[in-house]
């Protein structure tokens, strides 16, 4: 397993290079593409990158945008990471992409699952890929310790797969392995020693221990403290 390991002196640099790494890499995708795809995490650390990155001159008509994972929450809960993307990424001129939702007010997330996978078929595989990691290895939600990674690691892993683990408070929904590890372009967003040493204490481990493990291959990992 290779992956590229990028250190930043400050976040700031670190948003407006992977903003900007992003957008190249999506008008790219788009000049031979006529719809490219782009899967991003909730959470608080990929703000500042949305904020750059919604103002970038590209074809944001082309572009679909899910996440990576989501909360089956609705979307005014506060716990809700499509919220996050309205109010940073869904704006500017990126208010002209799609948007390939991770949630459903038509039932229990195994009831809509299907459904939400069939929207996102079409557009795989994804052009680009932003992750995040936990300090304790996960990546989307796919935990260590979750009731359906097995599943969700499988070479033949369905699109989505709703994930319930220890610590989470509400059930998610996830793209599955298979899907984020077959992006065009992947990066991965750490910041801290905390996460640093985490994905340094990754080696060697399998994807099931440190389940970020399952895409970081051939991936860009963007740090800064």
């Amino acid at each position: 397993m290779t992956f590229e390991f990028r250190e930043y002196p400050d976040r700031e640099m670190l948003a407006m290079d992977l903003a900007n790494q992003i957008a190249g890499e999506l008008r790219a995708a788009l000049s031979h593409d006529k719809r490219v795809a782009l899967a991003v995490p909730g959470g608080t650390s990929p703000g500042p990158v949305f904020d750059t990155l919604c103002a970038a001159d590209l074809n944001w008509s082309g572009v679909d945008v899910l996440l990576t994972d989501e909360r089956w929450v609705p979307e005014t809960s506060e716990r809700s990471n499509t919220r996050l993307l309205r109010d940073r990424l869904l704006v500017n001129r990126a208010r002209a992409a799609g948007y390939l939702p991770l949630y459903s007010d038509a039932g229990p997330a195994e009831a809509c699952l299907d459904n939400l996978a069939e929207a996102i078929r079409p557009v795989l595989p994804l052009a680009v890929v932003l992750l995040g990691m936990g300090a304790d290895k996960h990546t989307a939600s796919l935990f260590p310790g979750a009731d359906r990674l097995d599943e969700a690691l499988d070479d033949d892993a369905p699109i989505l797969l709703p994930m319930r683990a220890p610590g989470a408070a509400e059930p998610r929904i996830t793209l599955t392995a298979p899907v984020l590890a077959g992006a065009m372009r992947k990066h991965v967003l750490i910041f801290g020693a905390e996460k640093r040493a985490a994905l340094e204490g990754a080696r060697g481990m399998s994807p099931k221990e440190a389940p970020i493990n399952a895409v970081l291959d051939d991936a860009v990992v963007h740090w800064a403290e």
